[in-house]
C-alpha cells in the first residue's frame, strides 16, 4: 500500500535517530539533575500549554513512571476548554503564569520540565523566568527549528531555549506538522507528541538508573490495573507525601 502514513512512520523514526544522536547528552544531564533532587528529596515539575501540556501528563499517575513527577495542568491551558481557541489566548497572557506558579508547591532545588513547542508564547517563558528566580532548575524541551524561525511574544524579547538551564530539540520540522500531500498547502502530520513522549520516558529511564547508581531504589509505579497495584501504589503515595504533590 502507498501511503503518506507510512512516510510519516518513517519520518518519526528519522526525527528520533537525530534525537538519540543529537540530544543524549542534555537529556542525559537532565536526568541527572533529576535524579539528583529526588535523592535530596525535591521534586519533579512539568508543564505544557494546549497540545504541549501531552507531556506534562505522560509523566505523572504513569505505570513505569516515577511517582514522584507532578504535572502542572491549570484549566485554562487544557483542550477541554471551551472555546478551545481560548487556550491560544491564556499562552499569550502576561502575568499568569506567575500566578500559576505561586499556587505550585515548587521550591528552590526542584526541577521543572517546560514543553513549548514554538518556545515562543508568554506562558512557559514567564514560568521558567520565575521558576528560575526561585532556584529551581528548568529544562526546556522545544524545536529548534520552529522556534529559530519565529520571533518571541514574551516581554522580554526570549523565548523558551534562552532562558532555561537545560536545552532538549525534539528535532522536528518548521510548525511541527511534516507532511505535505499533493494539492494541499498545509502540511499534516506532527510529530512533537509522539517524539516528545519518547524524549520524557528515556529521561526517566536515565533518571532511575541514575537514582540505582546512587543506591537508591526509585518509587516506579506499578499498573493498578494489575493484582496488587494499587496497594503497592498506596506505599509510594505515603512514603513519597512529601514529593508529590497531586494527591
Amino acid at each position: 500500500m502507498n501511503s503518506k502514513s507510512f512516510d510519516y512512520l518513517t519520518h518519526v523514526t528519522e526525527i528520533l535517530e537525530r534525537v538519540k544522536n543529537t540530544q543524549w547528552e542534555s537529556m542525559d544531564a537532565c536526568a541527572q539533575k533529576m535524579a539528583d533532587a529526588i535523592a535530596d528529596k525535591h521534586s519533579v515539575f512539568a508543564f505544557g500549554a494546549s497540545h504541549a501540556g501531552i507531556l506534562a501528563q505522560e509523566l505523572f499517575y504513569r505505570t513505569g513512571g516515577l511517582a514522584v513527577l507532578n504535572a502542572i495542568l491549570p484549566s485554562e491551558f487544557m483542550l477541554n476548554t471551551r472555546p478551545v481557541t481560548q487556550t491560544s489566548s491564556m499562552e499569550k497572557l502576561d502575568g499568569y503564569p506567575s500566578v500559576i506558579l505561586k499556587h505550585t508547591p515548587i521550591h528552590e532545588g526542584d526541577v521543572l520540565l517546560l514543553h513549548s513547542v514554538s518556545g515562543r508564547n508568554t506562558a512557559a517563558i514567564e514560568m521558567a523566568l520565575e521558576a528560575r528566580k526561585m532556584g529551581v532548575t528548568t529544562v526546556a524541551i522545544t524545536n529548534m527549528e520552529y522556534t529559530s524561525g519565529v520571533t518571541s511574544r514574551h516581554k522580554s524579547g526570549k523565548k523558551l531555549h534562552e532562558v532555561c538551564d537545560f536545552v532538549i530539540d525534539n528535532c522536528g520540522d518548521f510548525e511541527d506538522s511534516s507532511m505535505l500531500l499533493p494539492g494541499m498547502k498545509q502540511k499534516i502530520g506532527p510529530t512533537s507528541s509522539a517524539v516528545g513522549c519518547t524524549i520524557v520516558n528515556m529521561i526517566v529511564i536515565r533518571t532511575v538508573e541514575h537514582l540505582m547508581e546512587k543506591g537508591i531504589e526509585p518509587p516506579i509505579f506499578h499498573s493498578a490495573n494489575v493484582d496488587g497495584g494499587e496497594e503497592f501504589n498506596n506505599v509510594l503515595f505515603e512514603k513519597y507525601k512529601d514529593q508529590i504533590h497531586y494527591m
